[in-house]
C-alpha cells in the first residue's frame, strides 16, 4: 500500500496545516506565513488539489448557533445483509439532511449515524417517520449527545 504522505513535503504539509485552520486564508497571507512566494502557493495548492488532498473548501456552522441544539450517535443493526438492505439503508441515509455523518463498521451495529434535529420532537420525527421505515432495520440504538469533548475535522500531518 503507497504511503500519500511520501508525496509531501515540508512546505506542503505547512500549506494543508494552514488551509485545515483557515480555508479562506489569502494566498498572500498564507505565503508569509510559509515563507514561499504567493506563485508557488499557488500552484502547490492546485498541484495538491489535483492529487485529491484537498477535497473541499467549507465553512463549518456553529450548529447550535443555526439552530440544531441535538446532537445524536444512532446504532443501526440490519436483520439481514443481504445487498438489497444494505443498498436500500445507504440510498435512504444518503438522502437525510440530519444525517451529518453514516460509518458501515464492524462489532455489534451495522452503522453508526451522526445526526443533528433542533430538538426531542424532531428527534421523535426522525426516528418514527424516516429511519424506522426503512426495511431491513432490526435494531436501532439512539445516544443523545451531552457535551461534545472535543470536534475537530484537522488531520494531523506530523
Amino acid at each position: 500500500m503507497k504511503d500519500y504522505l511520501e508525496e509531501l513535503d515540508d512546505l506542503d504539509k505547512a500549506i494543508l496545516t494552514e488551509l485545515q485552520e483557515d480555508s479562506a486564508i489569502s494566498n498572500v497571507e498564507l505565503a508569509r506565513r510559509i515563507s514561499l512566494s504567493p506563485p508557488a502557493v499557488h500552484a502547490r495548492i492546485k498541484r495538491l488539489e489535483d492529487l485529491g488532498y484537498v477535497r473541499q473548501y467549507v465553512a463549518v456552522l456553529d450548529r447550535e448557533k443555526v439552530g440544531y441544539d441535538m446532537l445524536c450517535l444512532i446504532n443501526v443493526t440490519l436483520q439481514m445483509h443481504q445487498m438489497d438492505n444494505i443498498n436500500l439503508f445507504r440510498e435512504a441515509v444518503q438522502q437525510m439532511p440530519e444525517v451529518l455523518e453514516c460509518y458501515f463498521l464492524t462489532g455489534e451495529f451495522d452503522y453508526l449515524l451522526k445526526v443533528v434535529v433542533r430538538n426531542r420532537k424532531e428527534l421523535e420525527l426522525f426516528l418514527m417517520e424516516k429511519l424506522t421505515p426503512i426495511h431491513g432495520i432490526a435494531r436501532i440504538a439512539t445516544s443523545i449527545v451531552l457535551t461534545e469533548i472535543k470536534y475537530t475535522t484537522a488531520l494531523a500531518l506530523d
